[in-house]
This record gives C-alpha cells, structure tokens and sequence, in this order.
C-alpha cells in the first residue's frame, strides 16, 4: 500500500522524482485523488509553509518542495479532475502595473497550489483591467496583488476600485517588501500577508476555509 506520510517527506525534502514515483503508485493503487492531494501534497506543503514561517527553512526549500509537488501534480491534476475533485478556490494573481519583480508573486502562487487552490497567475505589469477581467472571467474568489516598488503601490488601490466599480464578489490580499497592514487598511484591501505562508492562512481565512 502506497505510504501517504513517505509522499509528504519528499515533498518536504523536494525530492521531486520520489514524489513522482509515490504519487504514480497511489494511484495505480486505487487511492483516491482528494486523499493523494490532501493526504500527501497539501500535508507535505502546510508543513513547509509552517517551518518556513517559524524560520526553519528558508526560500530555497520552500521553492524545492513546490517543484516536487508541481512534479506530483502532473500526473495527479487530470485524476482530481477525473473524480470530479474542487479547489478550495479560485485565485488570481499577479505583480501590479509598473512592476516586473514576481520571485515573492511566484512563490505565493505555488505555496498557493500547494494549499489546494486553482491559481490564475497573470504575471508581472498586470493592470487593474486585467486583474477585474480575469477574476470576472474566471469567477475567482481571491485576488492577490504584489509590488516591490513603492512607485507601484497605488496600483493596489487602483485594482481594489475597480473591483468594487465592477461587482465583483471578489476578496483582494496584497504583499510585498514595502506593503504593510495598515497601508491594506487604508486602500480598503481585504487582508495583508507579509510572506508566502502567511498569504496561504490568509486566502483560507477569506474564503471561510
């Protein structure tokens, strides 16, 4: 019988061809889709998100477990949509207008798979239009705006806007080095995450999970 907690090491460890191998033998076995995801790939990565936020792996590690579980995945991902499995959510996300850094976006974006749910990255330079069209098209829950630039900042509020203006039963989570809580208050942003982990309790929280 295929070993779920030995799927979640090597995702721990980022073992990316054992993680592989695991996942191929739990669904040769029969065990169901959700059970290899939940059991398996989102343990192995709410472990390194909570190890990562009390500072007992650092960046390196937590991209090295992503690509591990993106490795599971694809052999996982047409099997949950086989079985008819749902994400937890819908979210889009991406690097605001003017700014072309996206390492913390992309490290959000796996963490955010990792955790279960459909990510939509829009990548880097993306405008307030794009982030409403996207999540209106998508029917996404969450919209998850970054910016390093100080400079780029108010392309947060400018998006936030322009989701109200547009209806859309969406939730905004911002972040990036010089983002802070109460600047999330201020522009009427639902939620502010300081690092990749806590964007992932954060997009829970939002969407009641």
């Amino acid at each position: 019988m295929a070993d779920l907690n030995l799927l979640s090491d090597a995702i721990i460890r980022g073992d990316q061809s054992k993680a592989l191998e695991l996942t191929k033998a739990a669904i040769n076995e029969g065990i169901s889709p959700a059970d290899i995801l939940n059991k398996g790939l989102v343990s192995g990565m709410n472990t390194i998100g909570e190890k990562f936020k009390n500072n007992e792996v650092y960046i390196p590690e937590v991209l090295i477990a992503a690509y591990a579980m993106k490795a599971a995945m694809t052999v996982l991902e047409p099997k949950l949509v086989e079985a008819g499995v749902q994400p937890l959510a819908r979210a889009v996300v991406g690097t605001v207008q003017g700014d072309m850094h996206d390492i913390g976006k992309n490290l959000v974006a796996m963490m955010l798979k990792g955790a279960g749910f459909e990510v939509i990255d829009l990548g880097i330079d993306v405008s307030d239009k794009k982030f409403v069209e996207k999540a209106k098209e998508t029917n996404a829950k969450i919209i998850g705006m970054s910016a390093l630039l100080t400079t780029t900042m108010p392309s947060m509020e400018r998006t936030i806007k322009a989701c109200k203006e547009a209806g859309l039963a969406v939730k905004t989570m911002i972040g990036g080095a010089p983002v802070t809580q109460a600047y999330a208050d201020r522009i009427g942003a639902d939620g502010y995450a300081a690092d990749a982990a806590s964007a992932v309790d954060l997009a829970k929280s939002l969407i009641g999970k």
